[in-house]
């Protein structure tokens, strides 16, 4: 297992919620792949 790190979104924003998991578990993933879609108050952005 990893970490996965959240890009910091506003210094307002404390949390945010997972969208879509876009790879399937056990999927091979490469550096700077697109793994889940997440949203804030004010942006959905991927991870």
């Amino acid at each position: 297992m990893i970490d996965i790190k959240v890009p910091t979104v506003g210094e307002s924003i404390t949390e945010v919620t997972l969208l879509k998991w876009i790879k399937k578990d056990g999927t091979y993933v490469v550096r700077d792949e697109v793994i889940a879609e997440l949203e804030s108050e004010k942006a959905t952005f991927e991870v």
